[in-house]
């Protein structure tokens, strides 16, 4: 492969690395409406896209073992093309926790626990994707430090949430009869909490890898 050509192929890695990251971001954000509106043929559009994530992530998971494999990058280009790599199955893993949010959203019939705000949550957490995606298109150390140190408020926020299910549910009177649909209800609501927590998580690691292409620093690694 010449030079010219070794050179586009790393950029269009990036561009496609980017790429990926709309249409994840855009499933999130329709799950998360669809917990929020109860729109079941939403939620079941995200569950029937989440095959084209997967599929694009293996291509360009494909992609990468090509670059590594065929040129046997150096230095800031091995980083590159590894922290590429990381970043895509931290994308893929985001797209399949949107599937759940969906989900959820499918068997949450009646709003239960509507008063938990977890379409506030999920709207910060789409923004540290965001901010995550864009630092590693930028090849911004800085953000990445900000969306590393951000991630303490957002598992607060969760923290908070589930906590406030926990207090509800000790409040509440039910008929014994109810019981175990409530118990459902409670599941479903903290499986949510968590998995919206965990999308969190998966934007810090962006940052980290990003951080570390940039900065040759392993510090948000850890």
């Amino acid at each position: 492969m010449a030079r010219e050509d070794y050179r586009e192929s790393l950029d269009r890695l990036r561009a496609d690395v980017e790429s990926m990251a709309e249409t994840v971001l855009t499933q999130l954000r329709r799950a998360l409406t669809a917990l929020e509106d109860g729109d079941e043929a939403l939620a079941q559009a995200v569950i029937d896209g989440d095959d084209v994530v997967n599929d694009r992530y293996l291509d360009l998971e494909g992609d990468c073992i090509d670059l590594l494999a065929l040129q046997q990058p150096v230095a800031s280009d091995l980083r590159f093309v590894a922290a590429s790599f990381k970043i895509l199955t931290d994308l893929e893993r985001i797209g399949d926790l949107a599937t759940n949010l969906a989900e959820y959203a499918l068997a949450d019939d009646e709003g239960a626990f509507s008063e938990i705000d977890i379409s506030g949550i999920g709207e910060d957490v789409c923004e540290q994707v965001r901010a995550a995606v864009d630092a590693y298109v930028a090849d911004d150390a800085d953000a990445c430090r900000t969306i590393a140190a951000r991630d303490d408020e957002i598992d607060a926020l969760c923290q908070h949430a589930s906590e406030a299910v926990v207090r509800e549910l000790i409040a509440r009177e039910v008929d014994a009869w109810d019981v175990e649909r409530l118990l459902d209800d409670v599941s479903r609501v903290l499986l949510t909490i968590r998995d919206v927590e965990r999308i969190g998580d998966h934007a810090v690691n962006v940052a980290a890898r990003t951080y570390y292409m940039v900065e040759n620093d392993p510090a948000l690694l850890y």
